[in-house]
């Protein structure tokens, strides 16, 4: 049985992006609402996130960024930065602090005080640019989990699974050129952001470490399971990465608004499983997964307590 850390905090909830937004502080309520009524809270062990220094963010994000983020942050109402991505008075707090859990989760895990963590954080990460928010996104907790991994804790290779149903462009982008981290998403094509084409493969030494597995909407359990049995077990057992990160969104779920897939939870334990698997295998059982997309209330609660039952249970 597995020691499965979990993060969260009430500052996660005080980020919102305005009436009606589909990333909402909801979701984490109904995930906390559904471990706890199944007993599966009662079985992590909590891990408390601490607000990350800008040195972290900056690996990933340039400075300029960061500073602009800070400089639009309101101190009431709502400041727009695109189309879908908004700041209230908590976000960049929340920000921090989310990349903050994701840190704390990997000094737990290299100090084999747990075996693997789920944070479930706000806002997401994955779309997140050098110099960009997006798509709900401001600071890319996983590519930044992956730089602090390598620089804090001395890692070789870091393996980031994203199988949010938006590709994720900024993660991909952060690694575009570099071979010590292999990238894999598997996401709905053509979708938003419009990125993750198959000949999207690296760049120089970075060439191949890119795996993008774009697929068509309707696919379900099966087909999931299919890619990453003959396409994202090869490619990672020839890496052999030391830890696994997981860009775990759930949105490519069948009743999911935002998206066209027809997962169920019982395809994402499946999916967790082989994740898991290779984790065993490769990467002493370390797995950091970080929570991106999920917008149907009861099936992300769902999909996230079969997740995290699997971690439990491999």
């Amino acid at each position: 049985m597995g020691r499965v850390g979990f993060v969260t905090h009430p500052t996660f909830e005080a980020h919102e992006m305005g009436p009606s937004h589909p990333e909402s502080p909801e979701r984490l309520r109904a995930i906390h609402s559904r471990l706890e009524s199944m007993g599966t809270l009662a079985r992590l062990v909590p891990i408390a996130p601490k607000v990350a220094v800008r040195e972290w963010v900056e690996t990933v994000h340039t400075p300029a960024y960061v500073q602009k983020l800070e400089g639009r942050s309101p101190s009431s109402g709502y400041a727009s930065l695109d189309a879908d991505t908004t700041l209230c008075p908590s976000s960049l707090s929340a920000a921090y602090l989310g990349v903050g859990g994701a840190l704390a989760a990997a000094d737990a895990v290299m100090a084999e005080q747990i075996d693997q963590a789920f944070c479930a954080v706000r806002p997401p990460g994955h779309h997140a640019e050098a110099d960009q928010a997006m798509g709900f996104c401001l600071f890319n907790n996983v590519a930044i989990l992956a730089k602090y991994l390598q620089q804090h804790h001395g890692l070789t290779r870091v393996l980031i699974v994203d199988w949010d149903v938006h590709h994720g462009n900024g993660t991909q982008h952060t690694f575009y050129d570099d071979p010590s981290v292999l990238f894999i998403s598997t996401h709905q094509f053509p979708h938003y952001p419009g990125t993750g084409r198959s000949t999207e493969t690296g760049r120089e030494s970075g060439t191949g470490f890119t795996v993008n597995i774009p697929l068509s909407g309707g696919q379900g359990d099966e087909e999931y399971e299919e890619v990453f049995r003959t396409i994202l077990v090869p490619a990672v057992n020839e890496f052999r990465p030391e830890c696994v990160l997981i860009s775990a969104g759930f949105d490519a779920h069948r009743d999911d608004p935002l998206a066209s897939m027809n997962l169920t939870e019982d395809g994402y334990a499946t999916l967790t499983q082989i994740v898991m698997d290779i984790a065993i295998q490769h990467a002493s059982g370390r797995v950091i997964a970080c929570l991106e997309g999920g917008y149907h209330l009861q099936a992300l609660a769902r999909s996230v307590d079969q997740h995290l039952v699997t971690m439990l249970e491999a």
